[in-house]
């Protein structure tokens, strides 16, 4: 079983909401590109989120849309060991700082994650004592998750009121 490692993240000073997935998965990991398989939701559910088609936009492109809709992104582990790219098959884990990014946003609203185990694992990298944005747990957007794009697509959806003016 080798040894994977997250990517860094992806943000802009004014990021109001973070979006957690767990570790990225082979395809996503071949490719250098967060949600790089073909068939993984996230590029689709994110599209109504922040007001643009993300998924017919190239990749760098996808990654500024979501940096001037004020989305960050990266993944709670930053290393672990898993064969293939189940979640389910995830070994000594080594999280990401992300208390420390949340510090760092000044503006952040939220932290959503992505899945189950980003839940999970995310949950307990903030600590028991966590007083910070808002938390949403969000249905996975990824292929082995197989329910359809339609029902998960309203809890995504309530992502973008957290991106909207408070004032």
């Amino acid at each position: 079983m080798s040894l994977k490692h997250s990517f860094p993240p992806i943000m802009g000073p004014d990021a109001r909401i973070l979006v957690l997935g767990s570790l990225p998965g082979d395809r996503s990991l071949a490719a250098q590109r967060y949600y790089a398989h073909p068939q993984n939701q996230f590029w689709h559910l994110m599209s109504p989120v922040v007001g643009c088609d993300l998924a017919a936009l190239d990749y760098e492109d996808r990654l500024a849309a979501l940096r001037v809709s004020g989305v960050a992104l990266w993944d709670v582990i930053g290393s672990a060991r898993r064969a293939g790219s189940s979640d389910a098959a995830i070994l000594d884990v080594q999280g990401n700082d992300i208390a420390a990014l949340v510090a760092q946003l000044p503006k952040l609203r939220a932290v959503a994650f992505n899945g189950g185990t980003a839940l999970k694992q995310g949950l307990k990298l903030l600590g028991p004592g966590y007083d910070g944005p808002a938390i949403i747990a969000l249905p996975s957007s990824s292929p082995l998750h197989t329910v359809g794009l339609a029902a998960k697509q309203p809890a995504w959806n309530q992502l973008a009121a957290f991106l909207l003016d408070p004032t």
